[in-house]
């Protein structure tokens, strides 16, 4: 089983950040190989000019393809995720999360954001074709501490993040194989 995790904050480090990095020690401990994708994995010139051909771009396709699931996490400003975040999805190809389960997170300031996962996000994970699309998890900035280190959630977000991950697991297991892979 593989999964890609995307970290789409132009801050490193990050809360959302530090999200994706307690994910993927829960998946490998399950036996997952994670791949981790980082928008500073991306020269800005190459997203902010729509470059289809950068070599970056192509790697990430070419992992995107081989995968089972995406995490993806962001910050949340003015009530929607990054623009960097935003760009780089732009540049994938329509059905690029097709037969792929995402699992989206967020952090931002307040509890006030909290509907942008829903409003902003989703919709453009599914027009990227994900099979499933989960319920997302919020935190809020207060909910992550020493983000810069080794992260530490309250308690509440810990479960909540728990139980995320569960589901994510169990929707990777019944998900739809491409129809090449299920003969």
């Amino acid at each position: 089983m593989r999964v890609i995790t995307l970290a789409g904050s132009p801050r490193f480090p990050s809360r959302s950040t530090a999200l994706l990095s307690l994910c993927q020690q829960a998946l490998e401990a399950r036996g997952v190989e994670v791949i981790p994708w980082n928008i500073h994995n991306f020269q800005p010139e190459d997203l902010l000019y729509a470059r289809f051909d950068s070599p970056a771009l192509a790697a990430l396709k070419a992992d995107l393809l081989l995968a089972d699931g995406l995490i993806v996490a962001t910050p949340i400003y003015k009530a929607s995720f990054s623009g960097a975040l935003k760009t780089l999805l732009d540049l994938l190809p329509e059905r690029a999360l097709e037969h792929k389960v995402v699992l989206p997170l967020a952090s931002g300031g307040s509890a006030s954001h909290l509907l942008a996962v829903d409003y902003a996000l989703k919709p453009v994970l599914n027009a990227l074709k994900a099979q499933e699309v989960l319920h997302g998890v919020f935190a809020t900035d207060g909910q992550i501490i020493n983000y810069d280190r080794q992260p530490e959630l309250d308690q509440q977000l810990a479960e909540r993040l728990d139980d995320a991950l569960d589901t994510f697991w169990h929707a990777l297991h019944r998900r739809h194989p491409p129809y090449a892979q299920a003969v």
